[in-house]
């Protein structure tokens, strides 16, 4: 199984026979080309421009459908891919600023893949069991409307996954109010203490798992 990053809050995830992609994005508005790809699966997190462009995503090759759109808490098993979303919040205030938001666990090839989305907030017990174990962990980690670098490594302390990778956080050229205020990876790097794993893909499968923890950070696809 293969993560690249498409850049925000959005990677492809290609399994042995399903890809999935996360939360696709407005490229005009966020300020770099989304790329042109397919999907049997689209995950979104929450219904803002910068997560929920599904359309950009084309079909699997030969399908002739247009992926499915998984949007919102439930459980849903599609091509024997398996996705439980999880209801969480955009901000600390139970959703007063900027609404809800929906975790995503997906387990695809024997991996529990956990995408964050847009988490303002630690995760309370009902939410962890909800997420349940995980391998590898996309988490947001630039601040401002998602949790910051140090909220992260606490979120990340609470899901104890074996890998994990950064998302949502300021990069040249990203074009969305206040990027100025958020931090960059370097800063989550620093705060977390480990030494990344620097590349344009990450490949895992289950009987590759280090038992030490693993931070990748992905360069963007263009």
């Amino acid at each position: 199984m293969e993560i690249q990053y498409l850049g925000h809050s959005s990677f492809r995830i290609k399994g042995k026979t399903v890809t999935i992609v996360t939360d696709p994005y407005d490229s005009e508005k966020v300020g770099f080309k989304f790329p042109k790809l397919e999907a049997t699966i689209v995950t979104i997190s929450h219904d803002h421009f910068d997560h929920n462009q599904a359309q950009l995503v084309d079909p699997s090759a030969g399908s002739g459908q247009a992926p499915k759109v998984v949007s919102g808490p439930g459980e849903y098993e599609i091509a024997g891919v398996s996705i439980f979303g999880t209801h969480t919040y955009h901000d600390n205030k139970n959703g007063e600023e900027r609404g809800s938001n929906t975790v995503y666990t997906i387990t695809i090839d024997g991996v529990n893949i956990c995408h964050l989305g847009d988490l303002g907030h630690k995760l309370s017990d009902e939410q962890l069991d909800s997420i349940g174990n995980v391998d590898v962990l996309l988490v947001p980690v630039g601040g401002v409307d998602t949790i910051d670098p140090s909220e992260a490594s606490q979120v990340i302390s609470q899901i104890e996954p074996k890998i994990i990778i950064p998302m949502h956080y300021k990069v040249p050229g990203l074009a969305i109010s206040k990027r100025d205020d958020m931090s960059d990876v370097e800063a989550f790097v620093k705060e977390i203490g480990i030494e990344p794993v620097r590349d344009n893909k990450f490949v895992i499968t289950p009987d590759k798992m280090l038992e030490e923890v693993q931070l990748v950070v992905l360069e963007r696809r263009s």
